[in-house]
């Protein structure tokens, strides 16, 4: 019916599964715009690694990084095409929507660790500052604002341009904001263009060329070296500045943290959830972003014991997929218990009526003309024996005896007083001393309903 397969086969490799996975995406049309933006983005930061070195420029090499920079935002395009054809597995059950987070993430954490080196460098370059050589560097400025400028213009990137909106505002662009509005107060046409704020990777782009070439003219006019240096340190914080906020709410997504501009709206839509008909308490609720612009939660809805859950879940549902895409609700009704009638377990031998009846006891009075069973005797100025158990009154509260009423085999029983011996010798209560049939009356000798009786006796 079938082949057996005596080994199993070997598992793929982790280059084996990238280099399928590569070629998944590179069936795609879309991605081939972006490989070939990134097989340039390669050749031209060959080239401006050859001018760094030549004209031994510091800020020309931090201006280069943020090429690098175009380079891993072109790999996390090409991931966020990969998430949009993955579907989501037994392993990844939302999805692989956060791989682009993460993606985003190392990005810009990786131009920060470029920044804090060229902070550095910087540092030792002010205790002996090298000659700087101009032959280059304009040209490589000039290459390297063109190139960042064309990639970051031609080619769609969802994941940082959602970042780059949703993010806080870095320094630099709240700096622009104040020159533009001053600027757009004068000339109100420039409006569109500088309000509300700028791309950062724009802004950082026109400001890092901004800084080399002031540097270059300076250096021309005055063989001013330093300035090389000081250039570099601006480039350096100015990525700082950017990257910082777009680190921060990549890492917020991926701690799975509720975003603030939305906690308002789940409050309300929460408040109108506890309002629906055979809802009793909403609780447990946790809402995070699950990627850009997807908002997963879970939430657990107690409800009435005569709700219908299907239909308390279809409103709680629509109420929240409005905001939550990926949503998760438990229904569970209300788990309160019914008192129970007795907590005690009762015997046997007590739900049989027939085989007991209450009977009153005699008055403390009347006990006091008869000898006790017990040692201690009764004094009439003493307080209640112990075997009186404390009882209120003059009277004892009736008891469930066994039954001892006459039977009809003529059996002379005495109901006196006895003395121990005298009890112990009829096996009262005590097994294993002759008490054959005295497990129902506590006497021996007298037959129960359930034993022996003597033959031809009739049974009562």
């Amino acid at each position: 019916k079938g082949t057996i397969h005596l080994f199993r086969k070997s598992q793929r490799s982790l280059v084996g599964k990238l280099t399928h996975e590569f070629r998944l995406v590179a069936a795609d049309r879309r991605s081939w715009k972006i490989l070939l933006f990134g097989a340039i983005n390669l050749i031209c930061i060959g080239f401006l690694l050859m001018w760094c070195s030549s004209t031994n420029s510091i800020a020309l090499t931090a201006y280069t990084y943020l090429t690098i920079f175009d380079l891993f935002s072109l790999i996390t395009c090409l991931i966020s095409y990969w998430v949009m054809m993955k579907k989501p597995s037994p392993v990844y059950s939302f999805g692989f929507e956060r791989f682009e987070v993460l993606a985003v993430f190392a990005s810009t954490v990786l131009a920060q660790l470029g920044a804090l080196f060229i902070l550095k460098e910087s540092a030792e370059r002010f205790l002996e500052q090298p000659e700087i050589h101009t032959g280059r560097l304009l040209v490589g400025t000039f290459v390297a604002l063109f190139f960042n400028l064309f990639t970051m213009l031609s080619i769609r990137n969802k994941p940082f341009a959602y970042v780059s909106e949703a993010a806080s505002t870095s320094w630099l662009q709240e700096h622009v904001a104040d020159l533009s509005r001053s600027i757009c107060g004068i000339i109100p046409g420039l409006s569109s263009i500088f309000l509300p704020r700028m791309n950062p990777f724009v802004l950082i782009d026109i400001a890092g060329a901004l800084a080399l070439c002031i540097t270059y003219m300076l250096i021309e006019i005055n063989n001013y070296f330093a300035v090389d240096t000081a250039s570099a340190i601006a480039i350096a914080l100015m990525t700082f500045g950017t990257m910082y906020p777009m680190s921060v709410y990549s890492g917020k997504v991926l701690l799975q943290t509720t975003p603030p501009h939305v906690i308002g709206q789940l409050d309300k839509l929460l408040r109108e959830v506890s309002t629906l008909d055979g809802v009793l308490e909403v609780r447990n609720e946790h809402f995070w972003t699950l990627g850009f612009g997807n908002l997963a939660g879970s939430v657990h809805v107690r409800i009435r014991r005569d709700a219908n859950e299907q239909m308390v879940l279809a409103h709680v549902t629509n109420r929240l997929y409005t905001l939550v895409s990926t949503l998760t609700v438990q229904i569970f009704k209300d788990d309160w218990i019914r008192p129970t009638l007795s907590s005690v377990p009762i015997a046997n031998n007590i739900l049989n009526l027939s085989d007991h009846h209450i009977i009153p006891m005699p008055s403390l009075k009347a006990a006091d003309n008869l000898n006790p069973v017990t040692s201690t005797p009764a004094k009439p100025s003493s307080p209640p024996p112990e075997f009186s158990f404390n009882t209120p009154g003059k009277n004892v509260s009736p008891v469930v005896l066994l039954n001892t009423q006459t039977r009809p085999y003529g059996l002379g029983l005495n109901h006196g007083s006895a003395p121990y011996s005298s009890v112990l010798n009829q096996g009262f209560g005590i097994p294993g001393m002759g008490a054959t049939h005295g497990f129902r009356t506590g006497f021996t000798n007298v037959p129960s309903r359930y034993g022996a009786n003597t033959r031809g006796q009739p049974r009562p």
